[in-house]
């Protein structure tokens, strides 16, 4: 998530991981909204939705996680100025996966709200598998 007021260790790993189940949930259900307008299927609106809350809530943590592979650590210099960028470089690798949890996680439950709470899907659901 990149943002410097998390906590540190597994505080801030949940933290990053709720507000990814937040900004999936939004997302999905924003996504579930303009998906009967713009002709998109039920798994196009997920995936829609799931791939931009990835890179909104753990584009960050993740590309400092794959971009601590591509730096060449050959001095103590290097090693502190690439980590000094992050933020709690100890648990990034748990920050992210707490963050890609909690994404998709928050689609998860953005996706059934939505359906349960919306006419059409009601509607969609009732309808035989063939008309569809």
């Amino acid at each position: 998530m990149g943002f410097m007021w998390l906590s540190e260790g597994i505080a801030g790993a949940f933290e990053a991981g709720a507000i990814a189940l937040v900004v999936g949930a939004l997302l999905c259900a924003a996504a579930h909204a303009i998906s009967d307008r713009v002709g998109w299927r039920q798994g196009t609106a997920i995936g829609v939705s799931l791939v931009l809350t990835l890179i909104v809530a753990a584009g960050v943590d993740a590309w400092d996680l794959f971009s601590l592979s591509l730096n060449r650590m050959e001095s103590p210099f290097v090693i502190e100025r690439v980590l000094a960028r992050i933020n709690d470089p100890a648990s990034l690798g748990m920050r992210v996966v707490f963050e890609f949890s909690g994404a998709v996680f928050g689609v998860m439950l953005g996706w059934y709200f939505s359906r349960a709470l919306t006419a059409s899907g009601r509607e969609r659901d009732q309808q035989a598998p063939r008309d569809r």
